[in-house]
């Protein structure tokens, strides 16, 4: 791994997603720098947690920074990093593309949630918009890191350029096979869904299909009150962290994924991680996933209530976990600083920066 001064990265990683949200860009993002701490690099996270903020209109859980500009160029500033990575396109994000683009200093971008098909499927919004902004916010960074190869053709088609690929990765120690009894009070089969409950995860697929069993959700958001009262037979958690999370994992018997939208899918890796095949639909992320897997890792099918029936009678948690294995969180940490642009330690650039007022 490339070394800053003094053998070590600063990198700053500016995010309008962060805690307490519970989704794949937190845990992705959380992860990312865990690792490369242990690598011995330094990692400042920008965040909403610093500003003050206001919820976004029907998605309460993600905040919206006000005037973020002079105090994110503070923290830089006195951080003086050598690389700058935005991983979203919100206030934060755009305040930390206004510091880089007026001093002239180089950023990544990442590429992580479909905003255009949300906006759409929120407030119908043509999704051509919300692509022609994306592509303005990112066009002035170095690269865009994609998760996936069908990602980044897909994005091609519609006009980004310079791309890079930054796998996803699973943090193999957490998410692992366990104690199956931990569910042993609900009917089985199992078939569990983990994420956001908001219309553009498609979960009413899921919560439709006609299923044996039990069906289990974990996560909340703003569709949370609305399918509880409208599916009472369905099992509602709330979100749930850490060990608890894992366990439930664990002890399910099949994971769904009903999401047409999704880039990756993370959760989908932390399942199989844990020995439990994957149902989705044939879309970008799962597609790409279970590409060459066993046969009992999972079921893809446009029919979701064959794939999940498919993915329970074929399962295999000992081939879904040597699956999951490949999805490791070094490799993914280790491409992710080969992409980032790092110009170094200039001590004049910094000063010069420090009398800039935003």
């Amino acid at each position: 791994m490339p070394a800053g001064r003094e053998g070590r990265l600063k990198i700053v990683i500016a995010t309008d997603a962060w805690k307490p949200q519970l989704n794949g860009v937190v845990r992705t993002l959380d992860t990312l720098g865990q690792i490369l701490t242990q690598f011995g690099n330094e990692v400042l996270y920008i965040t909403p947690n610093e500003f003050r903020s206001v919820p976004l209109p029907s998605y309460p859980e993600i905040r919206l920074s006000l005037m973020p500009n002079r105090k994110v160029a503070k923290m830089i500033n006195e951080f003086k990093p050598d690389a700058i990575h935005i991983a979203t396109e919100g206030p934060i994000g755009r305040a930390t593309r206004r510091f880089c683009k007026r001093r002239r200093y180089p950023f990544t971008t990442s590429f992580h949630t479909r905003f255009p098909e949300y906006a759409n499927e929120r407030w119908g919004a043509p999704t051509s918009w919300g692509y022609a902004i994306l592509k303005d916010f990112h066009k002035d960074g170095e690269t865009m890191m994609v998760a996936t190869p069908g990602l980044v053709d897909e994005l091609k088609e519609r006009g980004f350029g310079d791309m890079k690929l930054w796998a996803r990765g699973v943090d193999l120690e957490q998410f692992r096979p366990g104690d199956r009894s931990f569910l042993d009070h609900m009917k089985r089969p199992i078939f569990l869904y983990v994420g956001r409950l908001a219309v553009e995860k498609s979960i009413e697929d899921f919560l439709e299909a006609d299923l044996p069993g039990t069906k289990l959700l974990v996560g909340d958001g703003p569709q949370y009150e609305e399918l509880v009262a409208k599916y009472p037979d369905a099992v509602f958690t709330g979100p749930k962290y850490g060990d608890e999370l894992t366990q439930y994992y664990q002890a399910a018997d099949v994971f769904v994924f009903p999401s047409r939208t999704d880039t990756f899918g993370l959760v989908n890796v932390e399942a199989l991680a844990c020995g439990v095949p994957v149902a989705a639909y044939p879309v970008r992320g799962p597609l790409e996933i279970l590409d060459g897997a066993p046969h009992g890792c999972g079921s893809l099918d446009e029919d979701l209530t064959k794939a999940c029936l498919a993915a329970y009678e074929n399962r295999n948690p000992e081939e879904c976990r040597q699956w999951a294995e490949r999805f490791s969180w070094e490799a993914a940490s280790r491409q992710f600083v080969a992409n980032l642009e790092t110009p170094g330690f200039d001590e004049e650039f910094w000063l010069r920066s420090a009398k800039m007022i935003d």
